[in-house]
């Protein structure tokens, strides 16, 4: 599959300003940090055009809380990844009521994730719950704050970006590997240079 690509759009800022007052008003009772983190979040970076969006829990008692706040029509909570990820709760937020498209409303544990959910051009956010100041929270606004700083190794990144984006992908996840390990290495500086500013 290809995956959808575009150029930079100042336009991702005002979407994710909107969906974050839609999740504040959710999850009012538990009180979350909501940030925007990914290539969205990064002005001149061209990305998939669905918005990341993290969120930051008191305690992994409001993390397990949050799927049954985190309730709209057109909202999936991925249970499935909890096996191989326990520290983060993963959402996405489509276009489409899920009646409308056929999906459930959860991906449990040990099924498989529906073929219209690989649909990257009916997604309109990624949403990532974990505890806040956690290993896994820090670090996405590290990068975050990395690229945003750092305009070499943006560039850098995009032009992986753009060579990736032209290949075929099983799915979102196998696109994300293709990216790993010049993620993964430059969150380890991401996340030195985030310790030394603060």
């Amino acid at each position: 599959m290809r995956l959808p690509f575009q150029p930079y759009d100042p336009q991702w800022k005002s979407q994710f300003e909107g969906i974050k007052l839609v999740l504040q008003s959710l999850l009012k009772p538990l009180r979350p940090q909501i940030d925007h983190i990914g290539s969205t979040a990064v002005e001149g970076l061209s990305a998939k055009p669905i918005i990341d969006i993290q969120l930051g829990l008191e305690n992994e008692t409001d993390l397990d809380l949050l799927p049954g706040f985190l309730k709209l029509p057109n909202i999936v909570y991925y249970e499935k990844y909890n096996q191989d990820w326990p520290e983060r709760r993963f959402f996405i937020l489509l276009k489409e009521p899920l009646h409308k498209i056929e999906a459930p409303d959860v991906v449990k544990i040990g099924t498989e994730i529906p073929a219209i959910l690989h649909n990257h051009d009916l997604r309109i956010a990624h949403i990532h719950a974990f505890v806040k100041g956690s290993p896994d929270w820090i670090r996405h606004i590290a990068f975050r704050e990395y690229l945003i700083a750092h305009p070499a190794i943006r560039v850098t990144y995009q032009e992986l970006k753009e060579k990736l984006i032209k290949l075929d992908w099983v799915d979102g996840n196998d696109y994300n590997k293709g990216k790993d390990e010049f993620v993964k290495h430059q969150e380890q500086l991401a996340l030195t240079w985030y310790k030394e500013k603060k």
